[in-house]
């Protein structure tokens, strides 16, 4: 079903959003392919910047969307795409 995809992965970024926020930093859902399974995000706050944002971003928030909703392969930080 179209948009159940994205309910879920916003459901559960306000799940992961108090760990952020609690070092200073935030994320805010950008977009998802769905076909892809790939979802873009922004860090901000404490995040722009810090040398863990990757490993926050790879290891916590890709992690736990990949385990909470079928279809997640990727997740990436659009503000490091400037290539």
């Amino acid at each position: 079903m179209v948009g159940e995809m994205r309910d879920k992965i916003l459901a559960t970024i306000e799940v992961i959003r108090p760990a952020l926020q609690s070092d200073g930093g935030d994320i805010e859902f950008h977009s998802v392919d769905e076909e892809t399974g790939v979802v873009e995000v922004r860090l901000t706050g404490a995040c722009v910047g810090c040398p863990s944002s990757n490993q926050t971003l790879k290891v916590g928030v890709e992690r736990i969307l990949r385990d909470r909703v079928d279809g997640v392969t990727a997740v990436v930080n659009i503000t490091n795409n400037f290539a």
